[in-house]
C-alpha cells in the first residue's frame, strides 16, 4: 500500500488507540474531579463571530495573532474559538438569569495557528472550570486546590507559580512606568525565564519603551528575585495598586497554607501570564521536575470581561483556571516509568466452534458490567492466550462444544494458571 505523506495539517494529529485511551481516562480524571468539585457541564460552538473573540475584552494582541478567521456564503465575519474562557463570558453575559455563583467546566478542541512543539499543537484540547460570582480569593484558593488533587491522581507532580496582576502593575508603575505602556512591559516580563533580562530590554526597545524605563525595569526587577510577599509591603503606602494586590495575596495565601499545600504553590513576583484579559490574581502549573518547560495549567481572575462584552464596564468577579489535555499527555509520557492509565478487558472469550454461544457468554458478562473482548478473529488457542499475556488480560473464558453440551463455560486465570468451570445456562 502506499503511504501517504503530508495528510495532516501541521501542528494536528491523530491519536491511535493507545494513546487515545489513555488521553480518555485523563479527561476523565479530570472530569471526575470537577464534578466532585460541584462544577456544571456547559458546551459551547466552536464557530463564533470574529468580533466577539477579537473584543477588547477578549485575549489580547498576541494570540489574536493566532486566531484563525474564516467568513461563510453570506460573508459574515468568524473564527473558530481559541480557548473555553470567552465563550463562557458570552454565555454568562447572554443569560443574565444564570444563578449566582455559577461554576461551570466544559473540555472541547480550540484552534491557534501558533508555533508547535511537544505538547503544543495548533488543534488541542482545553479542560476548563470558571467561577463567576465569588469575590473572594476563596475561588483561586478552591481552583489551586483541585489542580493539586487532578496531579495527584494523575502521578505527576507540579508546582503552581501564582501571583497578582494588580502588584505587577503597581510595583512598574512605582518606578514611573506610564500607565499607557503598563501592558506591554508587563507582558514581555512574562518571557523574562524564557528571554533573559537581555530579550526582555530588546523586546521593551522594540515596543517603543525609553531607554531610562528599561533601565529602571532592569534594576528594580533583579530586587525581585527570590522576594516573599512581605518584600513588596514597603511599596503598599505609595501605590494603591500594590495595595490591593499584596491583599489579595495575602488572603490567597492565607488559604493555601492553611490547606496544607504550601509546598506546591509558590509565589513568583514575575509571573505575569501574557494576556490582557487579567484583573487579580494569576497562576500556572508546572512539571515540577522541568521535564516539560511549558505550564500543563494555567488561569487566573478576569473581572472585566462579562461586564465588557455587555457595554456595561462593570466589574463582574470571574476566575478561571484551564488544563491542557495533550500538554498532560506528553507530560505523563515523558516519564521514565509512565503511569499507565491504559484499561484491559476484564476477560478475553474465546470460541472453539461455538460462535453464536461464545457472543451470548459475552453478552451475559457485559449486562454484568465487565469490559470484555470477544475473539473473532479464528487464530490458534495458543497465540490468543500469548497476546492475552502481553496485554495485561488476566482472565479468559473458553466456550467450546463440549462445554456447551454441558451448560458450562471454562475459566482460566492467566496469572495462576488456574482453570475451573463455570456453570452457565445457554
Amino acid at each position: 500500500m502506499k503511504k501517504l505523506k503530508d495528510q495532516n495539517v501541521k501542528g494536528a494529529v491523530d491519536y491511535l488507540p493507545k494513546e487515545e485511551t489513555i488521553r480518555r481516562n485523563i479527561r476523565r480524571t479530570l472530569e471526575d474531579t470537577f464534578i466532585q468539585y460541584n462544577c456544571l457541564p456547559l458546551e459551547t460552538p466552536i464557530l463564533n463571530k470574529q468580533d466577539l473573540l477579537s473584543s477588547k475584552y477578549a485575549g489580547g494582541a498576541e494570540i489574536l495573532e493566532e486566531m484563525y478567521t474564516l467568513s461563510d456564503r453570506g460573508e459574515r465575519e468568524l473564527a473558530l474559538r481559541y480557548d473555553l474562557t470567552i465563550p463562557f463570558a458570552k454565555v454568562v453575559a447572554m443569560n443574565p438569569d444564570l444563578q449566582m455563583p455559577f461554576k461551570r467546566y466544559e473540555i472541547g478542541k480550540v484552534f491557534r495557528d501558533g508555533p508547535v512543539k511537544p505538547g503544543r499543537f495548533r488543534e488541542f484540547t482545553q479542560c476548563d472550570v470558571d467561577v463567576t460570582g465569588i469575590d473572594s480569593p476563596l475561588a483561586e484558593a478552591e481552583l489551586m486546590e483541585m489542580a493539586c488533587d487532578i496531579f495527584t491522581k494523575l502521578n505527576l507532580e507540579v508546582t503552581i507559580q501564582y501571583n497578582n496582576r494588580k502588584l505587577l502593575a503597581g510595583m512598574l508603575e512605582s518606578i514611573s512606568i506610564p500607565e499607557s505602556l503598563l501592558n506591554d512591559v508587563i507582558l514581555t516580563l512574562d518571557k523574562l525565564e524564557k528571554i533573559g533580562m537581555d530579550g526582555v530590554k530588546k523586546e521593551l526597545q522594540q515596543k517603543g519603551v525609553s531607554s531610562q524605563s528599561i533601565a529602571l525595569v532592569e534594576k528594580e526587577t533583579q530586587q525581585w528575585v527570590n522576594k516573599e510577599i512581605c518584600y513588596f509591603k514597603s511599596y503598599s503606602s505609595a501605590n494603591e495598586k500594590v495595595k490591593q494586590g499584596l491583599q489579595e495575596l495575602e488572603e490567597l495565601t492565607s488559604y493555601i497554607e492553611g490547606l496544607g499545600l504550601q509546598k506546591q504553590c509558590k509565589f513568583n513576583p514575575f509571573l505575569a501570564r501574557g494576556l490582557d484579559i487579567y484583573t487579580g490574581t494569576i497562576y500556572e502549573v508546572f512539571i515540577t521536575d522541568q521535564s516539560i518547560s511549558s505550564s500543563i495549567g494555567s488561569g487566573g481572575r478576569y473581572d472585566s470581561a462579562i461586564g465588557g462584552l455587555l457595554g456595561t464596564d462593570e466589574p463582574v468577579s470571574t476566575v478561571g483556571i484551564s488544563f491542557g489535555l495533550d500538554v498532560i499527555l506528553t507530560a505523563i509520557k515523558s516519564k521514565e516509568e509512565p503511569f499507565s492509565l491504559e484499561e484491559n478487558p476484564d476477560y478475553l472469550i474465546i470460541p472453539i466452534g461455538t460462535k453464536l454461544e461464545a457472543l451470548i457468554v459475552a453478552s451475559s458478562y457485559r449486562k454484568k458490567g465487565y469490559r470484555v473482548e470477544l475473539d473473532m478473529s479464528g487464530k490458534r488457542t495458543g497465540k490468543l492466550l500469548d497476546r492475552a499475556n502481553k496485554r495485561g488480560i488476566k482472565q479468559v473464558i473458553f466456550v467450546g462444544e463440549q462445554e456447551v453440551e454441558r451448560n458450562e463455560i471454562v475459566l482460566r486465570l492467566l496469572e495462576e494458571g488456574n482453570e475451573e468451570r463455570i456453570p452457565f445456562q445457554f
